[in-house]
């Protein structure tokens, strides 16, 4: 089966304009399934609101998902007790949620205080949860949380054909090791992923959709990045063996999945 999907990567709007990226995130989705993508991925927070100052109505998300059938994975946050779960939101085609991921790692209190648009407490939440569409499963990962593979791996291990991986924006200095990092959980877990940030200024964005064999498409600036993906083709990975052949049948090593030893990770200890 052969999906297509979509990492928006948008110009957004900040403090007494934030409200305007809803708007903007409908040209986008319209952008998106007028290429054929059946699912849309948004941005860490996006379309907000995201300062606590900010409340504006976000539910055309749903009908707009539900015009152009569509899903689509968008940036929210929840207030609990002592702050805020960072949260990223798929829709459904049918309009309805299909589920909500709040962010898991690092553990808050979090260390972005020293920006304005940051001004909240960020709380983190403790479960990693796949979600079902049509297509198969599929996980989403938020930010840096792409830098720690562990959690990349028991989304694969409950499921996931896809990982979202929606970002925050001003990466910068980071962008080399991030992109690396993009690519590296879809080769260790035969996975795609699918990662973008919100653009605010001049800088460059992590734009990308990768695959277990190669960077299938990526961006620095403005876009809709559209690509299709190949689920046989994974699964064909996940199931081979590598062969000592030439040429080789693939560009990475298949039945990396079955590449577990539980029974050694047991005896590391959580202090190293």
């Amino acid at each position: 089966m052969k999906v297509k999907i979509a990492a928006v990567q948008p110009k957004s709007f900040t403090g007494n304009q934030e409200y305007q990226n809803v708007e903007a995130a409908l040209a986008y989705i319209d952008q998106a399934a007028n290429q054929g993508a059946q699912f849309v991925s948004f941005p860490e927070l996006y379309p907000g609101p995201f300062h606590p100052s900010q409340s504006y109505d976000t539910s055309a998300l749903y009908a707009k998902a539900k015009e152009r059938s569509i899903y689509i994975v968008r940036g929210m946050k929840d207030e609990v007790d002592g702050g805020y779960n960072i949260c990223a939101e798929l829709i459904s085609p049918s309009g309805k949620s299909v589920g909500i991921y709040r962010r898991t790692t690092p553990s808050g209190p979090y260390v972005y205080k020293d920006i304005p648009i940051w001004d909240f407490d960020y709380v983190q939440a403790d479960n990693l949860p796949v979600f079902d569409t049509e297509f198969g499963k599929v996980g989403v990962l938020i930010c840096s949380e792409v830098y720690v593979p562990e959690l990349a791996r028991i989304l694969t291990l409950k499921g996931a054909k896809i990982i979202f991986y929606p970002s925050g924006g001003c990466l910068n200095e980071l962008l080399p090791t991030w992109r690396v990092m993009v690519q590296a959980r879809a080769i260790e877990n035969l996975i795609y992923t699918v990662a973008s940030q919100s653009l605010y200024g001049v800088e460059d964005g992590i734009g990308m959709i990768a695959g277990p064999e190669g960077i299938l498409t990526e961006n620095i600036g403005e876009a809709v990045l559209v690509t299709e993906i190949d689920f046989e083709r994974q699964q064909w990975l996940r199931d081979q063996d590598e062969k000592i052949e030439m040429p080789k049948q693939y560009k990475v090593v298949p039945g990396l999945l079955r590449w577990q030893k539980p029974e050694m990770y047991r005896k590391i200890p959580l202090n190293g």
